[in-house]
């Protein structure tokens, strides 16, 4: 039932041998594409689905995903020879029957280390204009250097990695392939940025109804809550807004008085910009809890009765912020529209 919601379109030579999808029953796309080129046949379809309201992605002109890249980045994502106790891999945090993020508030590492921030889905992320909740990071490509070095996640180097994975005679043959080279750094990086690229969510029930006018497919209980989303009640689309459901800025949204995290403040070193974080996008949320950026949040409910409630005074919170005065059963019915997300 979980792909008549959300259809993960995603070649089905890339997820055979994962019986995961086979127990999620997610759709599969199965296309013949040329293995290796170095731009999509624009006679063809697409490699990677083109959700509906969005254009093609835009890739880098060195990592145009190809079947093989994309294949071989899959192969790495699922590998904890990425980490230095070959213990975790990025598929253990960013789980697919998770819509490729994790049920738990943080995530521990290798040994067990505590992760400090709630783990986001991937899906649509090459959408994405910067990585990382306090966007410090431009590209997909930077962003998978960050868990390798960081010392809760992976506590590696990657030149170290590179020459744990030279050993597999099988990668360095898939690498050469792709990218003309054995399996290094520069291969490593672009072959998962290609494999994350992949991971898009094609057509929801709000899609139906926002993008083909098709207004049965939400209940009269979808209908209020989207009425009070995006009303002045809720005024929750002035930031999570467009086909993604988010307009990408930083806010701060009055979870703390304190903040454990000091959010973009890392990046900017602008005392405005403590305990700010980037807006997440809400497509799929009700498969993605908990919710914030620690995770602190179990169910859609609570996190409208955190906004219902106006948030905490801190110094930053986004000025609409305020008590939305929302009735137990309005309540009922903005979760009832973030559940057709």
């Amino acid at each position: 039932m979980l792909w008549l919601q959300n259809k993960l379109w995603l070649r089905s030579s890339l997820w055979q041998r994962n019986s995961l999808w086979h127990l999620f029953g997610l759709y599969v796309l199965c296309a013949v594409l040329p293995a290796c080129s170095t731009a999509p046949d624009a006679a063809q379809t697409p490699l990677i689905a083109v959700p509906l309201g969005l254009t093609e992605q835009s890739y880098p002109s060195d990592n145009v995903p190809t079947a093989e890249r994309i294949e071989l980045g899959r192969q790495l994502f699922f590998s904890a020879a990425l980490s230095r106790t070959g213990e975790i891999s990025c598929a253990s945090c960013h789980r697919p029957e998770n819509f490729f993020a994790d049920n738990k508030p943080t995530s521990a590492g290798v040994e067990g280390r505590p992760g400090t921030r709630n783990v986001p889905s991937l899906i649509n992320v090459g959408y994405q204009p910067y990585m990382l909740r306090e966007g410090g990071v431009p590209t997909l490509e930077m962003q998978v250097l960050v868990p390798i070095q960081e010392h809760n996640e992976f506590d590696d180097n990657i030149l170290v990695v590179v020459d744990r994975l030279a050993k597999d005679t099988a990668i360095n043959a898939q690498s050469i392939r792709c990218y003309n080279r054995k399996i290094d750094s520069y291969s490593l990086v672009r072959a998962i940025a290609s494999f994350e690229r992949s991971l898009v969510s094609t057509t929801s029930r709000y899609d139906e109804y926002n993008i083909r006018g098709r207004a049965a497919v939400l209940t009269n209980e979808e209908h209020n809550g989207r009425n009070i989303f995006f009303g002045e009640k809720g005024r929750c689309g002035t930031c999570h807004n467009g086909i993604q459901l988010t307009n990408f800025s930083f806010q701060n949204n009055g979870l703390y008085d304190v903040y454990p995290d000091s959010g973009r403040f890392r990046v900017t070193k602008n005392d405005a910009d403590i305990g700010v974080f980037k807006v997440p996008s809400l497509r799929n949320v009700s498969h993605t809890a908990p919710y914030m950026f620690n995770g602190s949040v179990a169910t859609l409910e609570e996190v409208v009765l955190h906004y219902n409630s106006g948030g905490k005074s801190h110094v930053n919170k986004k000025p609409i912020l305020k008590p939305l005065n929302l009735t137990v059963e309005e309540q009922k019915q903005l979760v009832a529209f973030l559940k057709a997300l």
